[in-house]
């Protein structure tokens, strides 16, 4: 496919230089200057747009994808897919996928997980929002970015999907950095509690996959410092928009907006921005209960 490319960020970068490997062409284009082998970059999102099949956008929030579309449907051709694996509120990706209905371009909102690394090595999860007919077009991008794709129902169900997957993640993070600080003062070593928590009923991907305790299971951003794999920053982004969710449809998620207080405060009161959302092991270590 002929495909424009927008937001070629940490996440953006790695998927469009998949595509481009797959022998796709890419024309890319984002706000910061880059310069990617193989991808020709247009000057504005407008640009990226005229005559491609697909346009795929990684954008920060729902506000910067509603601008992009207003950019770029006008430009597409009638049949064309607008692609958005951006995370953002369902409400954003709805309205966009009204718009792009009305030009007759086939909107798809297609948020991801698997984080950095995932982006890179092409094993991201794509939760994905529109028609049947678009998900079966995209199928093929999605086997070269990722690993899976699910079709979760009409536009905005991918951003709800997402938005519920994230909430469970930070809040499952949050206890299970409790629960290492805990055995520590308890004086159980980490690697028993790792041994018996990742093969009993406490078991989660936060304890099995991404063990927030160095030297502890799969090597994960705890072996680094807590460089981010997945900055706090967005899990407070993800927890933020779940609670905008919540309040949308009067749902019930005290465990979900208590951790949305506790990433905030890492974030934005603590030492938290800039460091992956397992960092919070840390955290939990220098503080007593009350």
């Amino acid at each position: 496919m002929k495909i424009g490319f927008i937001g070629l960020g940490n996440m953006g970068k790695p998927m469009a230089l998949n595509l481009l490997k797959d022998r796709h062409e890419v024309i890319g284009f984002d706000t910061v200057s880059a310069n990617l082998d193989g991808i020709s970059m247009a000057t504005s999102a407008a640009e990226a747009a005229i005559g491609v099949d697909c346009v795929i956008t990684m954008l920060p929030n729902g506000v910067i994808l509603q601008s992009v579309a207003d950019q770029v449907l006008n430009n597409m051709t009638k049949g064309a897919m607008l692609l958005d694996c951006s995370t953002v509120d369902v409400e954003s990706a709805r309205h966009v996928a009204k718009l792009a209905e009305a030009k007759g371009i086939i909107p798809i909102d297609a948020p991801v997980s698997g984080g950095i690394g995932g982006a890179s090595a092409g094993t991201l999860t794509f939760m994905v929002g529109g028609s049947e007919e678009g998900f079966t077009k995209a199928k093929a991008l999605f086997e070269v970015m990722g690993q899976k794709a699910v079709h979760c129902g009409p536009s905005g169900n991918g951003q709800a999907a997402k938005i519920c997957n994230n909430m469970i993640l930070g809040a499952t993070m949050i206890v299970t950095c409790e629960a290492f600080a805990m055995a520590d003062k308890l004086g159980l070593n980490r690697q028993a509690m790792f041994d018996v928590v990742s093969t009993s009923s406490g078991y989660s991907w936060t304890m099995n996959n991404y063990c927030p305790a160095p030297g502890i299971g799969p090597t994960s951003p705890s072996d680094n410092e807590y460089k981010p794999g997945f900055a706090s920053e967005l899990m407070v982004k993800d927890l933020q928009l779940s609670q905008k969710a919540a309040e949308l449809v009067d749902a019930d998620t005290p465990i979900g907006q208590m951790a949305l207080k506790l990433y905030e405060e890492f974030v934005f009161d603590e030492d938290g921005d800039g460091k992956d959302f397992s960092a919070m092991l840390p955290r939990f270590e220098k503080r007593s209960r009350y």
